[in-house]
């Protein structure tokens, strides 16, 4: 995740399916052994913690590069079977970010307390920033966890506005899983934001990742003005100017990635990039609009959804993330390419098969309810 500190309207940067359009095929998919789900909600939990995973470690890949970058990574190396040949600068392929770091914290604190507790989930994340294990992590978040573990409280320790950068965006997804009641899932999306991430915006990015989640688990038709119009809803409770932005987005999804990304740029929606196009921005809300639109322009194909989450540059494993965690959540765990699940990994530690343990363990603490 980049680095933001965007002000009201204006930001600054600081930091699968089994064939893709056009015939070419995506790596092949199939479930690895750790993956045979004991029930619905494990294999959605699974299927959007893994698909997290496997988005960020490839977004990771280029993060931070500009377009052209971005799609000649996605054209000769993903959609040409050549995915895990180009290395990342600092780590060997499969290493994600603090995108998926951090959700998989939120899963932890919710096995070790039996449901959802603020207060536990920031002692998770005040510690793997005491171990220095974070990869990536934003400023922001960053200084956050410093004030945690100077004993500030939870509640009062996330960057202040104008900080909206997407880092409560991206680790929101399990939320959508973990609490199927929605009133209680906008309200944890609010409060793991304000961990991190004082401004409004953060919050409602978060809810509505969370609430996309829970809406692709349910593995009905999507009607992308439907959706869109739902995750808005979660959104704007938090933050209107963010549901706004939302329902906007019916109006342009169904252009191609090079006519969506020219909107986002000459509409003024990223402020971050307004002189120079270099990609989306680590701003919450045009980060979390392309990964919605990666969504919706392949609700079926998890390979083809990643490949538009990464093409348009800029922060590339957060949005491969978080359209990452949304299409998993849909699909399953057997839609995703096994061989590059097997690759999955947290500097040698957590790779798919502890994931996919963790995600059912949290499962079946959802199924046996309150």
């Amino acid at each position: 995740m980049q680095a933001l500190w965007p002000g009201r309207g204006a930001g600054v940067s600081g930091k699968g399916g089994r064939g893709g359009k056009g015939g070419i095929r995506s790596p092949s998919a199939s479930s690895t052994s750790a993956s045979s789900a004991s029930s619905s909600t494990a294999d959605q939990l699974a299927g959007s913690l893994l698909g997290q995973a496997l988005g960020d470690a490839l977004g990771f890949v280029v993060e931070a590069q500009p377009p052209e970058v971005a799609r000649v990574y996605v054209e000769g190396w993903l959609r040409a079977g050549r995915a895990g040949e180009w290395p990342h600068p600092q780590f060997p392929f499969g290493q994600y970010s603090d995108d998926t770091q951090l959700a998989r914290e939120l899963l932890r604190s919710f096995l070790e307390a039996r449901g959802w507790q603020p207060s536990v989930y920031a002692e998770r994340l005040a510690e793997l920033f005491r171990e220095r294990r974070d990869v990536g992590a934003g400023r922001g978040t960053r200084s956050a966890a410093v004030r945690l573990l100077m004993g500030v409280p939870w509640n009062e320790s996330g960057t202040p506005a104008p900080y909206a950068g997407n880092g409560a965006a991206m680790r929101a997804g399990p939320l959508g899983l973990l609490l199927p009641e929605q009133e209680a899932m906008c309200r944890a999306a609010r409060e793991q934001a304000r961990i991190t991430h004082l401004d409004p915006r953060c919050a409602a990015g978060a809810a509505a990742v969370a609430r996309a989640v829970a809406i692709a688990a349910a593995r009905l038709p999507i009607d992308a003005a439907g959706f869109l119009n739902e995750v808005a809803s979660c959104a704007e409770a938090e933050e209107r100017s963010v549901g706004d932005a939302i329902r906007d987005l019916a109006g342009w999804v169904a252009l191609s990635p090079a006519r969506a990304a020219r909107h986002v740029h000459e509409s003024g929606l990223d402020p971050a990039h307004m002189d120079r196009w270099q990609g989306i921005s680590a701003f919450v809300t045009p980060s979390l609009l392309w990964s919605l639109y990666a969504f919706l322009r392949s609700p079926d194909d998890y390979w083809e959804t990643i490949c538009t989450a990464i093409g348009v540059g800029g922060d590339t494993d957060t949005m491969a993330a978080i359209a990452g965690a949304v299409s998993g959540a849909r699909l399953g765990v057997a839609a995703l390419p096994a061989d590059l699940l097997a690759r999955l990994n947290d500097q040698g530690e957590w790779g798919a098969e502890a994931l996919t343990h963790l995600a059912h363990s949290c499962a079946a603490i959802v199924e046996q309810g309150p």
